[in-house]
């Protein structure tokens, strides 16, 4: 069984019920942890999507929050437990390279996945929950007020970038998630199983 696995994808795909619905079936062995944490530097993270602050402050204090955040979940796994985390590097690579480019800072694609990773763990496996971001905004429409990061043309940039990621990294397997919660649960146990993890 994989020790450590990260549901990703765009606002609106499912990715928090597919984590839930993950850990539910793993067994009682699974922590289920997410991005940004409840931790004071996740709670910053969070006050600044109501705040005007720099681009690059947001990108760092995600980074801050993951740091802090990756110590943990090194612990849960020297205790034998499976961890299955809700969001981790991957977006701050996807969206904060979208939002970079969209205040004409350049394409920081490079520099947000180095540093990413010289301070996370590589997971086991990441499933990157793939929908079609009109759909995926309509649903994030449906929960209420919608963030700086939910738009149209903002979350086709994030897509993107997703791919990005994921043409770089083979542990990243796409999920179609224009289906049910219950038939996108199963055919992460299924990959799982699949992969003898």
């Amino acid at each position: 069984m994989a020790q450590f696995i990260v549901v990703e994808g765009i606002d609106g795909c499912g990715k928090s019920t597919a984590a839930k619905a993950l850990t539910e079936r793993l067994g009682e062995n699974v922590v289920l942890t997410r991005e940004p944490t409840d931790s004071w530097i996740g709670t910053a993270v969070r006050s600044g999507d109501k705040q005007c602050s720099s681009p690059y402050l947001d990108a760092l204090l995600f980074m801050a929050d993951r740091a802090q955040h990756t110590l943990e979940i090194e612990n849960w796994m020297d205790n034998g437990k499976i961890v299955v985390c809700d969001r981790y590097y991957h977006s701050t690579v996807a969206y904060q390279t979208a939002y970079l480019k969209r205040m004409s800072l350049g394409d920081h694609f490079d520099w947000l996945l180095d540093a990413n990773i010289r301070i996370s763990i590589h997971p086991d496996l990441t499933f990157l929950l793939r929908l079609n971001p009109e759909l995926a905004l309509e649903r994030a429409g449906g929960r209420g007020d919608l963030s700086r990061f939910e738009n149209l043309e903002f979350l086709k940039d994030v897509h993107e970038n997703y791919q990005r990621l994921a043409r770089l990294d083979n542990s990243i397997v796409q999920i179609d998630a224009d289906r049910s919660p219950n038939d996108i649960a199963e055919s992460l146990i299924g990959i799982i199983r699949e992969r003898k993890l």
